[in-house]
């Protein structure tokens, strides 16, 4: 299991609505509304060998209101 961070920016006034429609994405476990240059930070576990960039740009990208993606592969959990 790989863990990703994807940070999205909205376009204007539907950040909460991409949330929504985010969290009801699989494998998106979280939608934070977050202060700075994004308005989401998503996190989501993806299979091995499931393809990172194939599931950001079908995924979440394609997502109504989505303008912008960044995204952050995590390496290791501290708990």
């Amino acid at each position: 299991m790989q863990t990703i961070f994807v940070f999205v920016k909205a376009e204007l006034g539907r950040a909460y609505e991409v949330a929504d429609r985010a969290v009801e994405t699989e494998r998106v476990s979280e939608a934070h509304s977050v202060s700075g240059q994004y308005d989401l930070l998503l996190k989501c576990y993806l299979d091995d060998g499931l393809d990172i960039g194939h599931f950001v740009t079908e995924s979440i990208q394609t997502l109504p209101g989505v303008k912008d993606t960044f995204t952050l592969i995590a390496f290791k959990a501290f708990s």
